[in-house]
């Protein structure tokens, strides 16, 4: 007994660790019920426009919806393939019923992106520029993406309830690390002596950001976009359990009910999607490449 120390690992006693864990779960049930409705409020025009965007995308007609998306799928490739896949895709998706849930995932994961890129760039360049920057971000997004996805959802419920908001906020915190990390990646990377010439030539501070490092680092910062857009629909059947409408839904209940098909498909659809975005953004980020490389043998 004497020597217990030496095989038992020391550990806090279950009154003190149930003494804390009160503690720290009254203090943000507290701070959800003093500031739960002023921070839902400040997230209604996001939530006004994803219901609009929703609803522009649900009554816009099928054919039209595909020709667009097969019309941005081509300007990003210039090939006629991948239009070709989007329109096979879709379609398919529209014939087994699937047409409504997979527009509901298309508008949370489009405005997802677009947060993600709106947030996330702006802090890859705060730390390209500085390195206390970048040592203080860089464990956040450690923890961020090794975090079990479930996790996310408790404070956000607990803050904000069940619904869309609640959705977007757990999918875009679940998200937004690649597109942080490769932006800043990207930006770093770039080659010190075309930095050097730029600033010989007279270039400001912020010309040389989106003249110079921001297109030279574009490739990266696609790749960066093109996995958090995979993160986002991975994110989607798991958002499904706090009220995100879309294919997420069906496969829950498939698992709930044990309905093999229904799963199976809805699954399959979430894999399309999550193809097509990655073909369309990979498309592009060659073809930016290709375009610099030509503008600097001009």
């Amino acid at each position: 007994m004497a020597n217990s120390w030496l095989t038992d690992v020391p550990e806090m006693s279950r009154r003190d660790l149930l003494e804390i864990r009160k503690t720290l779960d009254g203090a943000y049930r507290s701070f959800s019920r003093e500031y739960g409705e002023s921070i839902e409020s400040f997230f209604d025009p996001l939530l006004n426009f994803l219901v609009w965007f929703e609803d522009l995308l649900l009554s816009t007609p099928w054919w039209l919806v595909i020709a667009i998306l097969a019309g941005v799928a081509y300007l990003a490739s210039r090939s006629w393939k991948l239009p070709l896949a989007v329109v096979v895709a879709f379609t398919a998706i529209g014939y087994l019923g699937m047409w409504e849930d997979t527009m509901s995932t298309m508008s949370i994961i489009l405005v997802c992106t677009l947060l993600a890129i709106g947030v996330g760039v702006p802090i890859g360049i705060a730390m390209s520029k500085s390195d206390r920057t970048q040592a203080i971000v860089t464990p956040l997004l450690d923890v961020m993406q090794t975090m079990p996805a479930f996790v996310y959802l408790i404070p956000v419920v607990m803050l904000l309830g069940i619904g869309k908001i609640p959705g977007v906020i757990a999918v875009v915190i679940y998200a937004i690390p690649p597109v942080i990390r490769l932006t800043n990646l990207g930006i770093r990377l770039v080659d010190k002596d075309v930095l050097e010439a730029a600033t010989a030539y007279g270039a400001s501070g912020m010309q040389r950001l989106f003249q110079v490092q921001l297109p030279l680092a574009m490739p990266t910062i696609m790749a960066g976009i093109n996995q958090t857009i995979m993160m986002a629909l991975a994110m989607v059947v798991i958002a499904s359990m706090i009220g995100v409408a879309g294919l997420g839904q069906p496969v829950l209940k498939s698992i709930t009910n044990q309905y093999f098909t229904l799963g199976l498909l809805n699954g399959l659809a979430i894999v399309a999607l999550a193809i097509i975005f990655d073909r369309v953004s990979q498309s592009y980020a060659k073809r930016a490449q290709q375009h610099l490389k030509g503008s600097e043998h001009d």
